[in-house]
C-alpha cells in the first residue's frame, strides 16, 4: 500500500469527482477579478500539483480555462499540460495542512483583509507566470478527449 497522500473533491452536487495525488506544487490566495467572479467570493484559495497527480471523472464544461459542472455549476479545476489547480474548499476533507504561501493580485485585495502573515506577495502574477514559454491554460475537456 502506497503511503502517498492521496486527496478527493468534487463539484457541489457529486456529478464531478477529481483525486490528486501526493504534495501541491504550491499553494495560494487570488484577489483577481476573474477568481472573484468565478467564485463570487473576495478571493480564492487554491492548490497545484502536477498535472499527472490529478484524475477526474464525470462530465464537465468550460469557460476558457476554468472547468465546472454542466449541473450545478461547481468550479473543479484549471488544468494546463503541466499543472492542475484545486480549489481547496473542494476537496471532501478540509485541507488544514495546506497552507498558502503566497498571495496574487494583491492590488485587488480588500482593504479590511490584510496580507495573510508569512506569505510571499505579489501585486499582480507571480513572475514565473511571464514567461513567454509557459504553456497554454487548455480545459479538462480538451486534455480528457487527448486521453
Amino acid at each position: 500500500m502506497s503511503d502517498t497522500i492521496r486527496r478527493t473533491g468534487s463539484c457541489l452536487c457529486g456529478g464531478v469527482q477529481f483525486e490528486v495525488s501526493g504534495a501541491p506544487l504550491r499553494v495560494g490566495l487570488c484577489h483577481c477579478k476573474d477568481c472573484r467572479k468565478a467564485g463570487g467570493s473576495v478571493y480564492s484559495a487554491f492548490a497545484i500539483w502536477p498535472r499527472e497527480a490529478f484524475e477526474t471523472t464525470g462530465l464537465v464544461s468550460s469557460y476558457g480555462t476554468r472547468s465546472f459542472c454542466p449541473t450545478c455549476g461547481g468550479r473543479v479545476a484549471w488544468v494546463d499540460d503541466n499543472e492542475a489547480e484545486v480549489a481547496i474548499g473542494s476537496l471532501d476533507i478540509a485541507p488544514t495542512d495546506l497552507v498558502p504561501e503566497y498571495e496574487l493580485w494583491t492590488s485587488r485585495r480588500e482593504t479590511w483583509l490584510h496580507a495573510l502573515p508569512g506569505t510571499e506577495q505579489f501585486e499582480h502574477d507571480r513572475p514565473a507566470a511571464h514567461n513567454a514559454e509557459a504553456p497554454t491554460p487548455r480545459s479538462l475537456s480538451d486534455i480528457d478527449a487527448e486521453i
